[in-house]
């Protein structure tokens, strides 16, 4: 399979805007993306990291883990709204506003944000408010599993390397411990979603990320 590249220039700074309704989410979709762009600009990355909803004890967390997962970039800056949990579609104009804000003076190359046919309501609000913001840009939708089995048939695979596999398991198993009760989320799971869309892009690695690209320009 032919493999496709940003066409930036090696030399200058990536600048990727993560977007996430909840603490957790942009690690579980595109945790391993960032780390492996990370790894390979020389010119450096430049990350700015929005988290829509957190609670006092995941706003520690979500702190922990941007600062993790964002080691070795250029510049980092992280933004924690406190927007209702589980209720983002009733907030539409107040997320609509803190998205056009996020990009205002940043203008990213990359957007990583949700799938708009992702089940959670939330996560739903936030792809479908992507698109309006950010219209003329590289958007990217992750994927989430969980109990609603909405995972889908994405068309864009990121390879991961083994050990940048291990290290998004172990990362979100360490750092989120206020979601450990959940049935879905460890490391198996999480080991299992990235060994299958590598399975499915045929991987040299055996390990990727998977996404849905509605626009891309070649």
């Amino acid at each position: 399979m032919l493999d496709l590249s940003l066409s930036l220039p090696a030399d200058q700074p990536l600048r990727i805007l993560c977007l996430g309704a909840h603490a957790d989410d942009i690690e579980i979709g595109a945790g391993g993306t960032i780390r492996r762009l990370l790894q390979e600009r020389p010119g450096g990355v430049d990350l700015r990291w929005v988290v829509f909803s957190a609670s006092e004890e995941r706003r520690a967390e979500a702190h922990a883990s941007a600062a993790r997962f964002s080691e070795g970039a250029r510049e980092v800056e992280l933004t924690l709204h406190d927007f209702r949990e589980n209720f983002l579609p009733g907030q539409w104009t107040a997320v609509k506003e803190a998205l056009h804000a996020a990009g205002q003076d940043f203008a990213p190359d990359l957007v990583l944000t949700h799938h708009q046919r992702d089940k959670h309501q939330d996560h739903r609000t936030l792809a479908e408010l992507s698109w309006n913001a950010f219209r003329d840009h590289l958007v990217l939708e992750y994927e989430i599993p969980k109990y609603d089995a909405d995972l889908g048939q994405p068309n864009v695979f990121v390879p991961l390397s083994a050990d940048v596999a291990a290290f998004k398991c172990s990362a979100l198993a360490e750092l989120f411990p206020s979601q450990a009760g959940k049935p879905w989320f460890d490391a198996e799971t999480f080991r299992a979603t990235l060994r299958l869309r590598g399975l499915e892009c045929n991987s040299p690695t055996r390990y990727a990320e998977a996404f849905h690209g509605r626009k891309l320009r070649l």
